[in-house]
């Protein structure tokens, strides 16, 4: 598996698209810029003028389209290059119940056209799209709930269990995505209680661990042994993080004990422990490997051969982001493995709040927008050498 080869990994690409791609990351390398994006999203988004620009730009990069119909090309041309599509509605920030009931109709528009469309592998939903962040909070630290906060946390579970009754209905396997850590444990205690549900015959409802978090490792070991004895099925998505800097400011300020890795070698330790783990009890456990890591990626490439499982073995899929690590997606897809692109997709005003946290992520990953911009520069000079 050779990552270097950018002209496989930028084989979608025009000349136009790879020269949007460098300015863009060079951009998001400006982590000041970045810092101020959602300052500046405050002033200027009620004005409407942003929003050709950044249609035109970071959405371009980074998003399918405003709908499920939009990204019908962006499916299609990852499909020529043997990438499948997670279609992911990434619509952020808004907590009205009528807009709770509307992202399930949304989510179930997404399983219902991953039914009918083989290059749509998964279905995903946000459960803070499905319910109310400071609910989840009372939850998590266990707060008694007045009647009508029992009544609202039943509508979510509700909304969830409808969600994954379609996934498991459609045969289409449904990841749960992550939160933060003071609303997690809610999060963990439903994917469990859909995985009991959903998961008797094989793993249809598929969790998320944030490796970056130094109790993950334990989560998944009490989670198999809970499996095992009650006899259902793992899905689990393994990434790395994606809210370390609100998680360090916020133990600090609060005083309590960090949730967070020491270092980023103690995270990616984790991360790669836990491949291992899925591996070695694969007949147990399905794994995304969702990374942008290429050791780690390449790890699994070879736990693969050495367990002898197939490099189309449905229960091990590799995931990225679109828009970035086509060098890892383009060239796994070329090699045969099982690899998806979440594809985020909804109306840019609304899109725009995911798509600045994304862009802070890649400031605050040590080399990420340095690598994509030499693998950039690498094709660029490929093909004016041609």
């Amino acid at each position: 598996m050779d990552f270097n080869n950018t002209e496989i990994a930028f084989s979608g690409k025009s000349n136009t698209d790879l020269k949007r791609s460098y300015w863009l990351f060079k951009i998001i390398g400006w982590s000041w810029l970045i810092k101020l994006g959602p300052v500046l999203l405050k002033i200027f988004m009620p004005l409407w003028f942003p929003i050709p620009i950044i249609k035109a730009t970071i959405f371009k990069q980074f998003c399918g389209g405003e709908s499920i119909e939009e990204c019908e090309n962006t499916i299609d041309e990852l499909s020529t290059l043997n990438v499948k599509t997670i279609l992911d509605y990434s619509v952020e920030g808004k907590e009205e119940e009528s807009v709770f009931d509307a992202n399930v109709e949304e989510a179930l528009s997404a399983i219902k056209k991953a039914k009918s469309n083989p290059n749509i592998p998964f279905s995903v939903f946000k459960p803070t799209g499905f319910g109310r962040f400071d609910l989840l909070q009372k939850i998590n630290n266990k707060q008694p709930l007045t009647q009508n906060e029992e009544a609202e946390f039943d509508r979510i579970k509700i909304r969830i269990d409808k969600m994954c009754a379609a996934g498991f209905d459609a045969d289409i396997p449904i990841f749960i995505d992550a939160e933060e850590t003071w609303i997690q444990n809610p999060v963990d205690d439903i994917a469990l209680e859909m995985m009991r549900k959903y998961n008797k015959e094989k793993a249809i409802v598929y969790n998320t661990a944030q490796m970056y978090r130094w109790d993950r490792i334990a989560y998944l070991k009490e989670l198999k042994i809970i499996a095992e004895n009650e006899g259902f099925y793992i899905g689990m998505k393994l990434v790395r993080g994606a809210y370390i800097e609100q998680e360090r400011e916020r133990a600090q300020k609060m005083g309590y004990n960090d949730p967070m890795q020491k270092t980023q070698e103690n995270t990616d330790k984790d991360y790669d422990l836990a491949i291992k783990f899925c591996v070695e009890n694969i007949n147990k456990i399905a794994l995304c490997c969702a990374s942008h890591n290429e050791k780690s990626n390449l790890l699994l490439v070879d736990l693969m051969k050495e367990h002898n499982i197939d490099i189309d073995d449905n229960r091990i899929y590799f995931a990225q982001l679109l828009g970035m690590s086509d060098h890892i997606s383009n060239n796994m897809g070329k090699g045969g493995y099982n690899v998806a692109k979440y594809v985020p997709y909804g109306p840019v005003k609304d899109v725009t709040p995911y798509l600045i946290r994304r862009a802070e992520e890649n400031t605050s990953i040590a080399g990420q927008t340095g690598r994509e911009l030499a693998l950039i520069l690498s094709e660029q000079r490929r093909r004016k050498s041609i």
